[in-house]
């Protein structure tokens, strides 16, 4: 300790050795054994001292390195704590000079990982930080934020400090810094922040979708994933989601997908799976590549991970029309909601048509598309095409704009118009054109009955012509408008299996009475002799001229087979809550399975069984039920 207290007498006595002095002590502190001796000489409080109160720029600088360096060290941190060297840090942090500015935000970086130095800095240091996140000096900026990213990581009540400073304005506006090591740095603290519901609001409020785009479009790997796991802590609602597509976000993010950088990809498949929480966000990203990017990616066994795993389940669940296209399966978590189509088989890596392209084409001897819709608009539906003279039959369907209205309200009653169905109209209303054509369409019709008094006849077929048509254009507008084909049968098919089976008891009892309704709506029981001479190709052709269109909503099918009939059931199914899978095998056929516990051994005490699974019979025998794998379910399954 005589080198100490000799080099402690040589800074009081020559002021030009200060600097000098002061390195060989930071090579001293970098010792824990030394550390302690001069801790236990009081030598370390004078050093603290001395680096609070000197009047010199690069000693205060040079002082705070020293600390830095130290503070790597557990044991050292620790009595730099004891020694309450957070205090020095402060003072240093209100210095005129960006260089101990810079310096004392690095040691208090350092000093972070000391859970009590970390409790410290919460009233005294985040808010200095935050000031200095507003410097014009891009390196002060780039420690701050640095500091800030430390403080905040898992410590809530350090991320509430920084918004109570105000921090949030200032951490928006460094995501645009030139300097990448400060864009690194404010999208951590702003990912810490946001895992607090309160906090992730107010970080929306300020843009965040906006600015955390640039960061995406970096070509730095390290900026890059930070941007994309911010993207991820922030996009966690609709509105938040929708104010990243809109502005240019999901292309930039979809490429990130493609990095060599392992923790580049993971983040990014994390954002992925936020962003793919709704089916509007999924279907975007599908259309970007996402999914068959995903897919190559889960195919290396280097390059994967479970987050590209999750965010292509992810994607898939959430378009269901393209899962069961690429897969042929639905199970019973995934529900079939409205605009559901089943585009038949898909072959990977080629194109999956959207439901507007598909309802824009002509009709032709292509694969016919069957559409689920069972939204109500204000709009009078077509009347029943039904011809006495022909064995094309629509059935029963709603004729008035008052009962459907009635049908909603019903719907409505029974619950089960759920929030991601009101979330979905939300979303299509400004975009889609939908509400716009309905109004129009409904104005018109208004204006006919007190205007012209067109006759009844003329008035029918214009609004056939605004519901079969899926092609629809306002009037006087240069622009086509598209809205989705109306399904009013299968409207009447859920307020009916609503009413009627919903209130059934048994789980067994509403599968069978729900086939048998399915099969009474699609042209009855076929025996397995007759099964060839069902007409079913004529009906279906028959309906694609009529609707001058490749999609039938499946409703207006009357004669269905395996797959028109297993589609309806799990439709149904899923509308009153029965679980059911939809299965697509060869030559046409698919089925529904449904799993039952045995029924003996309901009251009996232990462990059960895992419950059984069934095939649904809709066509031979409705509403029996076979069990898979048997001989009798092979015969329904495989012709």
């Amino acid at each position: 300790m005589a080198f100490w207290r000799t080099l402690s007498k040589l800074c009081k006595e020559l002021n030009d050795l200060h600097i000098e002095a002061l390195s060989v002590i930071a090579n001293c502190l970098e010792d824990t054994d030394t550390m302690v001796l001069i801790q236990q000489t009081g030598g370390l409080k004078m050093f603290l001292t001395f680096a609070e109160n000197s009047t010199v720029p690069d000693i205060q600088k040079n002082a705070a390195k020293a600390i830095t360096k130290a503070a790597y060290d557990a044991e050292n941190r620790k009595l730099f704590h004891e020694q309450e060297v957070e205090k020095c840090l402060v003072t240093l942090l209100g210095s005129e000079n960006d260089g101990t500015k810079i310096a004392a935000s690095q040691a208090i970086s350092a000093m972070c990982e000391n859970s009590g130095s970390k409790d410290f800095f919460n009233n005294q240091g985040i808010p200095q930080l935050v000031q200095l996140l507003k410097s014009d000096n891009e390196e002060v900026r780039e420690a701050a934020a640095l500091a800030l990213a430390n403080l905040t990581t898992c410590s809530p009540a350090n991320a509430n400090a920084v918004a109570e400073a105000d921090g949030i304005d200032p951490l928006i506006h460094t995501l645009s810094s030139k300097r990448d090591g400060a864009i690194a740095n404010a999208a951590t603290v702003l990912t810490n922040m946001a895992m607090q519901e309160p906090l992730r609001v107010s970080i929306q409020g300020h843009d965040i979708m906006h600015a955390i785009i640039s960061p995406l479009c970096s070509a730095n790997t390290v900026v890059q994933s930070k941007a994309a796991l911010a993207v991820a802590a922030t996009a966690c609602d609709v509105e938040a989601r929708t104010e990243f597509r809109n502005s240019g976000g999901l292309e930039p993010l979809v490429e990130l997908l493609r990095s060599k950088n392992d923790e580049v990809r993971r983040h990014a498949s994390w954002a992925i799976v936020v962003c793919a929480s709704d089916e509007l966000m999924a279907v975007e990203l599908c259309r970007l590549g996402a999914l068959d990017i995903l897919e190559e990616v889960n195919l290396s066994v280097s390059r994967k991970n479970k987050f590209s795993e999750a965010a292509y389940n992810k994607l898939l669940n959430n378009n269901l029309s393209l899962k069961y296209s690429q897969t042929g399966y639905l199970s019973s978590s995934n529900i079939i909601s409205d605009g559901f189509y089943d585009y038949g088989r898909i072959k990977r890596g080629a194109k999956f048509l959207s439901l507007k392209e598909l309802c824009l084409q002509e009709p032709s001897d292509l694969h016919t598309v069957l559409l689920i819709n069972s939204k109500f608009s204000d709009v009078s539906p077509p009347p029943s095409t039904e011809d006495k003279s022909s064995d094309v039959g629509y059935g029963r369907s709603i004729s008035s704009s008052s009962s459907l209205r009635r049908a909603s309200k019903e719907k409505a009653n029974a619950g089960l118009v759920s929030p991601t169905e009101m979330l979905d109209l939300y979303l299509h209303a400004p975009t889609s054109g939908r509400n716009t054509v309905l109004s129009k369409s409904a104005a018109k019709e208004k204006g006919l009955r007190k205007g012209r008094g067109k006759k009844e006849e003329e008035k029918v077929k214009e609004e056939e012509e605004v519901m079969i048509v899926p092609k629809l254009v306002g009037e006087g507008s240069s622009d086509k408008e598209w809205c989705c084909p109306s399904d009013p049968d299968f409207c009447v098919y859920v307020s009916e299996v609503t009413k009627s089976i919903l209130p059934i008891i048994s789980i067994r009892e509403q599968i069978e009475v729900l086939a048998k309704y399915v099969a009474e709506k699609m042209g009855g029981e076929i025996s397995k002799e007759k099964l060839h001479d069902f007409s079913w190709q004529l009906h279906i052709s028959e309906l694609k001229f009529q609707l001058k269109s490749n999609v039938v909503p499946i409703g207006y099918i009357k004669k269905g087979t395996f797959y028109h009939r297993a589609l309806l059931f799990k439709a149904l199914a899923d509308k009153i809550g029965v679980g059911s899978s939809l299965v697509r095998g060869e030559y046409g056929r698919a089925w529904n399975e449904v799993k039952l516990m045995n029924e003996s051994r309901k009251g009996v005490i232990g462990g059960l069984p895992p419950p059984e699974v069934y095939i649904v019979d809709l066509m031979f025998h409705p509403g029996g039920l076979i069990k898979l794998k048997s001989r009798e379910a092979d015969l329904y399954r495989f012709l």
